[in-house]
């Protein structure tokens, strides 16, 4: 298991009005010191806060959002040639660099702190509980990447190869990435679940984004590996065509991929069947029957 790092994190307030004190969080900023990890998230979509505040400028607002992901992305770059641990520079420190504090509608919140083994992945959760968690979902649920595992996970199952996954975690100099579902024969094979499920256009291109830096982050690994990337479809017939998108970024991926759909679940299962199987007979394993 990857050993715990400490973070910080603060999040970013929307205050309509200054003087009713009332409040929208629209972003989070984490710093892990020991990694160099410096990130933020802000909201990409407006609708609820539309909805509560009318007479938002929603333009302003989003260009707003879209310029402190920016002058974050700055810092962070600065952040990858320095040592761990600069001396003086908290989460606030950054945030105050990127967003001094006035009297305007954003505002910082308190710093608050925890522990996790993947900051990136430690920014997406807090984000999506103190950010998103009131997102309006059209009175449906979407689907997640748990989800969209069950409906690998059970081809799997039948074929009796389930249990030869196992985590698996690749790092670098300055970072790591843990992958939960992994096979080795030489190579690791990585199996991610992607939900492309989202709310809008904006948020299937960021997680996209996200996944192709972390790859690229990992991808002169010593450690020679692929990564077959199985994705859920938005139900939105809308976001049907960025979806398309998505895939054929995910293809230009820095390592040699593959993309199943969930459709494609069965397709993906005898293929990794066959290729257990294969790897059994070379190794001349007795449990390689057990693979229908």
């Amino acid at each position: 298991m990857s050993a715990r790092i400490a973070y910080s994190y603060v999040v970013l307030r929307y205050m309509h009005d200054i003087t009713t004190g009332e409040f929208v969080n629209v972003g989070v900023a984490l710093y892990a010191p020991a990694r160099n990890f410096l990130g933020v998230r802000c909201r990409s979509t407006y609708g609820r806060l539309s909805r509560l505040f009318p007479n938002l400028r929603a333009d302003h607002f989003k260009s707003l959002m879209k310029n402190i992901e920016s002058a974050f992305r700055n810092h962070a770059s600065r952040l990858q040639n320095e040592l761990p641990l600069v001396a003086g520079e908290s989460v606030l420190d950054f945030a105050h660099a990127v967003l001094p504090p006035d009297d305007s509608s954003l505002q910082w919140g308190p710093v608050s702190s925890g522990l996790s083994a993947d900051p990136e992945i430690a920014l997406e959760k807090i984000f999506q509980r103190m950010v998103m968690r009131h997102e309006d979902r059209s009175g449906r649920d979407r689907r997640g990447e748990e989800d969209v595992w069950r409906s690998f996970k059970t081809t799997l199952e039948r074929r009796n190869i389930i249990d030869y996954l196992e985590p698996h975690t690749i790092a670098v100099k300055d970072d790591e990435v843990e992958f939960k579902h992994t096979w080795k024969n030489g190579v690791l094979h990585c199996f991610e679940p992607v939900s492309f499920d989202l709310a809008s256009a904006d948020s299937i291109k960021e997680k996209v984004h996200r996944w192709l830096g972390r790859i690229y982050s990992i991808h002169q690994s010593n450690e020679k590996f692929e990564i077959y990337f199985l994705v859920g479809e938005p139900a939105d017939e809308k976001l049907k065509s960025h979806y398309e998108k998505a895939i054929k970024a995910l293809a230009r991926a820095p390592v040699k991929s593959q993309i199943f759909s969930e459709s494609e679940a069965e397709k993906f299962a005898e293929q990794l069947a066959r290729e257990i199987r294969s790897h059994e007979a070379e190794v001349g394993a007795g449990h390689a029957s057990r693979v229908n």
